[in-house]
């Protein structure tokens, strides 16, 4: 998979699984304008990025805001001409009770899984559409698909809503050769799976087909193909990556 200088935009780049994916896209020939909120994380994966060749541009800011999407786009346009990719990658979890989750949990949650990944749909389709096509990666999570203990019902019911996003935009875009597809991950190893107990490590670990937690490469590997011209008769679908969590 080899990008030759296509440009791709990543919301919630500046760690994890968005960061591994910026580092990948770059590997293999892009330009990446990143996402975040730490700029300080942000600044410090382009400079690594820019070493060899200057690809990386950022806008820190929060992807649930329409002036973030809005400023993405100018930067991408502006730096490197054209916006080929669009990874919605910005999110949140949260692990309380329905009874346990406040209003204002509920929106945040939403409106960052959600509503942020609309929002950066909404604003870079016009510009796909008129350079002929495009991809679009969204990522989502098994949590869409089967009820986890350990997450709350917005997290869930936001993922699920990703999903169906996912769908309806690549039914309504197919006529502009823009394909939209989402990644479901599983239980893969961040900073946050590093602070678990060894007790509930081992517990997770168990439950997985394969006895093993995903990577960030893991994921990123999939956005990847998804991104490229290897996925080109693909629109539509959601990717379980989970050890066999859960199958489909």
């Amino acid at each position: 998979m080899e990008f030759n200088q296509q440009t791709a935009i990543i919301t919630g780049a500046s760690r994890g699984i968005g960061r591994a994916i910026a580092e990948l896209l770059a590997d293999k020939g892009a330009n990446v304008v990143i996402n975040g909120t730490n700029e300080e994380l942000l600044k410090s994966l382009c400079t690594q990025l820019n070493t060899e060749r200057k690809c990386a541009s950022y806008v820190a800011g929060d992807a649930s805001l329409p002036e973030t999407a809005s400023l993405l786009i100018a930067e991408a346009k502006q730096r490197f001409g054209r916006i080929d990719i669009l990874v919605n990658n910005a999110g949140v979890n949260l692990r309380k009770t329905t009874v346990d989750t406040s209003l204002e949990e509920w929106k945040r949650v939403i409106d960052l899984n959600l509503t942020g990944t609309f929002l950066m749909c909404q604003a870079v389709i016009p510009e796909m559409i008129t350079q002929g096509g495009g991809k679009i990666v969204n990522m989502s999570s098994t949590t869409s698909k089967t009820p986890h203990h350990n997450a709350s019902p917005a997290y869930g019911a936001s993922k699920a809503g990703i999903n169906y996003l996912t769908m309806h935009l690549a039914k309504e875009l197919a006529e502009h050769r823009i394909h939209v597809n989402g990644v479901c991950p599983g239980p893969i190893e961040t900073d946050m799976s590093k602070q678990w107990s060894e007790e509930y490590r081992a517990a997770v670990v168990e439950r997985i087909p394969l006895k093993m937690l995903g990577s960030p490469e893991h994921v990123a590997n999939v956005v990847a193909f998804l991104a490229s011209d290897k996925s080109d008769f693909m629109t539509g679908e959601t990717i379980n990556i989970n050890g066999g969590t859960y199958m489909n």
